[in-house]
């Protein structure tokens, strides 16, 4: 019973489990491990491009502090800078954020913003306190680039700007630089861009830009010239005095126009060429092609007539002088001649007087003027200006001074000439000294002293006389007012006589006052009657006075 107890109290079998050999602990390096990876990859992923500018100095700029910037929002920091390999630059490795990849095209450009101080104003201020930074102006071009070539200074036209980019050439002594203004009417409406210089050319070009809506009015038959600072031409017609507007007074520019007379022309593309002229006028000369050429021997001094001065027709411009220096064409033994004269050398173009400007306007310009040469054409300078003492030529007609044969200078026809109006002058005037002395001026001296001394003796003379007549005048004036005196005292007494007491003038003049005082006595009642009541004589009052008889001197008692 015992045993049987005991057997009921003996432990159940052990269930057994497998145990687990890695603890939950674990999981927690696990999760950092992970978390590291993902901000490994999202740091890789979100961290950008990286890019590599080169510089020409690093002046400025700090690696880790630098900032790549577009439109000042921060797209990129500078990551590392040191030299280039020949050491005359420096290379700069930056980091691009992902949202900005999209601006390392192939025409993207890069340059240092720090104060500048130019005429077209003060910029960059903010780098005093942030320090420099790195601007980016994004291309438009589809092709991606790692690599750049830092600008040395801003651009003047960001890229994708719109507007049209043109060349401008000049061969003249015009000193553009970056940034100078293109006038249009007064508004700045383009800048130049860059330069360049042409050594087998000699010709200097000049990267333009005009913006949009401007550029527009660019066309083929555009014309441009210089408006640099205050200009100031002394010619024959006068002082000129130009300028574009304040900022050319400052600096250097351009204008441009379609000349009159001409059409609008054709639209262009972009970098079409054009000219720089010197001025209007030379701008407006362009268009004229074609000309026909002429000389013109000159006998008196050409000095004051000038390359490019006008040949006029009845006063129009037909014409210019092209040189006034031919003389190196000719043979030395003619050069020692006394009767040498000047050859000046003229071109007329026919499309300044209507004729077409091709080779049809000038075979019709050229057998016109042969014809008037031979029937009497002349040239004369003549003096434009005064102040200046400018001169031009001027064709004029005389009909009585035809000539057989057009003589020729080399290939060229010649014009007959008249002396110039400021010869004329001259000789008349050297004429006029040459009579005046040919005049016997001592002879004239001393017949004029001679006669001084006669009218001096005739004036004292006359004097005498003079004094002589005033005496008799004042002894007949005394006498005649003697006389009169008398006869004014005499007409006094008889008045007196006649108004006395007892005389008959006397009674006369009583009678009369007497006769007066009566008249008035019986007035008296009327004037006061008209006094109380004036219109008493045209309406009756109603009254009736009764007359009152009185008494008549002389009447019985």
């Amino acid at each position: 019973m015992i045993e049987k107890n005991m057997n009921d109290t003996q432990t159940p079998d052990a269930t057994i489990k497998q145990i687990k050999t890695v603890s939950t602990i674990w999981f927690i390096p696990l999760i950092a491990v992970f978390i590291g990876c993902w901000m490994i990859y999202y740091q890789w992923s979100n961290a950008g491009s990286e890019i590599t500018i080169h510089f020409s100095t690093a002046e400025g700029m700090e690696a880790g502090k630098t900032r790549i910037k577009s439109r000042n929002v921060d797209i990129g920091e500078v990551s590392q800078i040191e030299l280039n390999k020949n050491g005359n630059g420096v290379i700069v490795t930056a980091k691009i954020k992902k949202s900005a990849e999209h601006f390392l095209v192939s025409d993207s450009m890069f340059w240092v913003v720090s104060p500048q101080i130019s005429h077209a104003g003060i910029s960059g201020l903010s780098t005093l306190i942030s320090g420099v930074y790195i601007e980016i102006a994004p291309g438009k071009s589809e092709n991606e680039r790692y690599l750049f070539d830092a600008l040395n200074s801003p651009p003047v036209t960001p890229a994708g700007t719109p507007g049209l980019h043109i060349t401008l050439n000049s061969n003249d002594q015009f000193a553009y630089k970056k940034g100078d203004p293109i006038i249009y009417k007064g508004l700045t409406v383009g800048q130049f861009e860059d330069i360049y210089f042409n050594f087998e050319e000699r010709i200097v070009y000049y990267n333009a830009f005009v913006k949009s809506p401007y550029h527009q009015l660019i066309t083929s038959n555009t014309k441009f010239w210089d408006v640099s600072g205050l200009q100031l031409d002394l010619n024959s017609d006068g002082i000129t005095v130009k300028t574009g507007n304040f900022e050319t007074m400052l600096t250097n520019g351009v204008t441009f126009g379609i000349p009159k007379g001409m059409g609008i022309g054709e639209k262009i593309g972009e970098r079409s060429y054009y000219d720089i002229y010197a001025s209007y006028e030379e701008a407006d000369d362009e268009r004229y092609r074609r000309s026909i050429e002429f000389v013109v021997l000159v006998n008196d001094s050409i000095r004051g007539l000038s390359v490019g001065a006008p040949v006029e027709y009845k006063g129009i411009q037909i014409g210019k002088v092209i040189s006034t220096n031919l003389i190196h064409s000719q043979p030395p033994e003619k050069l020692i001649e006394e009767d040498f004269k000047i050859p000046v050398l003229i071109s007329l173009q026919p499309g300044r007087v209507g004729m077409p400007d091709n080779k049809k306007g000038e075979d019709l310009m050229r057998a016109q003027n042969m014809y008037w040469i031979e029937h009497g054409l002349k040239a004369v300078l003549r003096t434009g200006n005064i102040l200046t003492g400018s001169l031009y030529v001027d064709l004029q007609h005389k009909k009585d001074q035809k000539i057989a044969t057009i003589a020729k200078y080399g290939n060229y026809p010649i014009i007959p000439t008249n002396g110039d109006e400021f010869s004329q002058i001259t000789a008349k005037a050297e004429q006029f000294i040459d009579n005046l002395n040919n005049i016997p001026l001592k002879n004239m001296s001393e017949n004029a002293n001679t006669l001084m001394l006669e009218i001096t003796q005739t004036a004292q003379e006359l004097q005498g006389v003079s004094q002589s007549l005033d005496k008799l005048l004042s002894q007949a004036e005394q006498t005649q007012v003697s006389s009169e005196l008398s006869k004014a005292l005499q007409g006094i007494t008889t008045l007196t006589k006649d108004m006395s007491s007892g005389s008959k003038g006397y009674e006369e003049l009583r009678t009369t006052l007497h006769t007066l005082n009566a008249t008035m006595n019986e007035l008296k009642p009327l004037l006061n009657q008209l006094k109380h009541k004036p219109n008493s004589l045209i309406f009756n009052s109603g009254e009736t006075t009764e007359p009152t008889p009185t008494k008549l001197n002389g009447a019985q008692q």
